[in-house]
Formats: C-alpha cells, sequence, structure tokens
C-alpha cells in the first residue's frame, strides 16, 4: 500500500527483522508508558481513576523564535516530587512509585529517595493503598512490593545494611504482576488479592 505523497507504508515484518528476539509483553515499552496504558484501560472501564503526578516545574526562561514555536530554554524543579501515580480504587487511595531497572541481579536502593519513603509512610500511617512497582527488563518482569517491605529494606540499608535488593528477595517477597493485553501491568489484580 502507498500513501498519497507515494511512499509505501511500512510493513509489520519491515518495522522488525527478527521479532523472536523481540518480548511479548514489552514490546519497546518503558514502564511508564506500560502503566500509563493500564491506567487509561481502568479508567474506560470506570474500574479506578489512578494518575500520573505531574512533576512540579517553574519556568524561568523561554525563546520564541516565531509565535508558535515556543522553545523553554531554563527551568528548574520547584519542590522533590513525592511518588509517580495516585488516584482511588474501590473507594481507596492508591499511591505507588515505579521504577525499573537495567540490572539482573538486584534493584539500586537509590533509585529511591528519602523524601519518598517519608511519603509513603504517611500514606500508608493513614490507611492508604501503598507500593513500588520494580522492572526488572532484563528479566522482562515486574514486580509489586508493598511500601512496608521497601521500608525494611531501606531502614536496614540506613544502618549501613545493603544499599539493594536482591532480585532473588524481589522475586521472594513481592508479587509478579500478570501481564495482559490491555492491562499491561495489571497492579489491580495484586490489591483485589491483597485487600479485597
Amino acid at each position: 500500500m502507498n500513501y498519497p505523497n507515494g511512499m509505501k507504508k511500512p510493513t509489520q515484518l519491515n518495522q522488525s527483522s527478527n521479532p523472536t528476539n523481540q518480548s511479548f509483553s514489552n514490546r519497546g515499552m518503558s514502564l511508564e508508558e506500560d502503566i500509563n496504558v493500564t491506567n487509561q484501560y481502568y479508567l474506560d472501564l470506570d474500574k479506578a481513576v489512578i494518575h500520573k503526578k505531574p512533576t512540579p516545574v517553574q519556568i524561568v526562561k523561554v525563546n520564541y523564535p516565531r509565535r508558535s514555536a515556543a522553545v523553554i530554554t531554563e527551568a528548574y524543579f520547584k519542590q522533590a516530587s513525592t511518588t509517580d501515580y495516585n488516584g482511588l480504587y474501590r473507594g481507596k487511595y492508591v499511591d505507588f512509585e515505579a521504577k525499573e531497572t537495567k540490572n539482573k541481579t538486584l534493584f539500586p536502593l537509590a533509585n529511591i529517595h528519602d523524601h519518598q519513603i517519608s511519603h509513603m509512610e504517611n500514606v500508608v500511617r493513614h490507611g492508604g493503598i501503598c507500593f513500588i512497582v520494580i522492572r526488572f527488563t532484563l528479566h522482562d518482569e515486574t514486580y509489586y512490593m508493598k511500601a512496608e517491605q521497601l521500608f525494611k529494606h531501606w531502614y536496614d540499608k540506613l544502618k549501613n545494611g545493603k544499599k539493594s535488593i536482591s532480585y532473588q528477595v524481589v522475586k521472594e517477597n513481592s508479587y509478579l504482576i500478570p501481564f495482559s493485553y490491555q492491562a499491561r501491568v495489571d497492579y489491580l489484580a495484586i490489591i483485589d488479592k491483597l485487600y479485597f
């Protein structure tokens, strides 16, 4: 098939020379993209209202080469962000962080920050559902770890303990998130098992 300008439309076969090397579940999408697709699916079904939190940015300088092409040239973060996602599911407040690592054997705790732990502790203390989604890209596996489990590793690190969580420990102390076509990161399936 050709486009109106005469160029050929790329076929699926041309886009990937070796489809066996592609992962069915990830297909080049990042964890954030997968969660956003999942959240939109939940919203479309009226199952949950969960959104990515915007990062608060203060714009300092804008370049206007043309009226229709403004470019932000200088900006800074107004404040440290808390977690990536929040919203409501079955009358409960849901709040979580999403991280992916290319490390095959561990998840570095350097990916988490003090203010995020403090925020997550507040959510748990007030009865919200709080967790972290960890994707090991080389294993093509995504896990749901309860915030309370994360806290144990965090405070161990602060007492000169391990600065990471091993893949094996994540696997044993977290929940593998099932993949489905529309709900790519179906974390509500885990929440249903744990809370409802």
